[in-house]
């Protein structure tokens, strides 16, 4: 699973890549959960585009979420599952799929000697960014304000040459589903009883290199110098 990446974020490269426009965002570093990133979804009839970009949070926020941290939990999604649990049925089974443009996701890799983990940056050949599958919806809070979110979709990865390293010792092997490009336009048109037909295992090239957090700097009381906090667990809930 993805808890954090990087995202297409320049006006170039989400033209030249995934053929929708937007004015260059002012995105953070990364993307963690709950952040504001950029994703595409199918445009609307008659706008003369196959496809728009839109501002969401990574963390899908279903009706009934009362605040945006509810998406801490809701960031992947398991495609065995997205048809029928409660965070994310209603998005699936309407048909609201979308692509997220990223450039680097990162993933906690165990050595096979043993030993502590290191988070990797995982990256195709060239830098060529990816479109990873996920689903999105409109979420009003309570308060009246509306806003995108999206998650990513992931598929079981235990015999993935590369992903299987990942995560850790004894677990499930996941990774995210990334699209090949001339399955953009498709799997945002499909009908939803064809969408898991893309719930596949990506055959193309990837690298990846060690990629480890950078220290913060410390508060002024203070000489520790401390770390982001991990990413959070999902839990069989959703």
């Amino acid at each position: 699973m993805c808890s954090n990446y990087i995202s297409v974020s320049t006006q170039e490269r989400l033209l030249h890549f995934f053929g929708v426009y937007r004015d260059d965002p002012k995105l953070p570093p990364e993307i963690w959960p709950t952040g504001l990133a950029p994703f595409i979804r199918l445009a609307e009839p008659g706008s003369g585009n196959k496809r728009v970009v839109e501002h969401g949070h990574y963390g899908l926020l279903p009706s009934f979420a009362k605040e945006v941290a509810y998406g801490r939990r809701t960031y992947n999604s398991r495609s065995e599952t997205v048809h029928s649990l409660a965070s994310f049925k209603e998005a699936w089974n309407k048909g609201w799929r979308c692509i997220i443009p990223a450039e680097i996701l990162f993933e906690p890799y165990y050595p096979p000697e043993g030993g502590r983990p290191m988070r990797w940056a995982i990256t195709r050949p060239g830098r060529v960014p990816m479109g990873v599958a996920g689903i999105y919806r409109h979420w009003r809070a309570p308060d009246g304000t509306k806003a995108f979110s999206f998650a990513m979709l992931t598929v079981n990865a235990d015999s993935h040459p590369f992903y299987s390293r990942f995560h850790k010792p004894g677990e499930e092997k996941r990774m995210p589903v990334i699209l090949d490009e001339s399955e953009y336009d498709a799997w945002l048109a499909c009908d939803v009883t064809a969408a898991p037909n893309f719930f596949q295992l990506y055959e193309g090239a990837l690298d990846g290199e060690p990629a480890p957090l950078p220290p913060r700097a410390p508060p002024s009381s203070s000489v520790r110098t401390s770390r982001p906090p991990p990413p959070p667990e999902q839990t069989g809930l959703f």
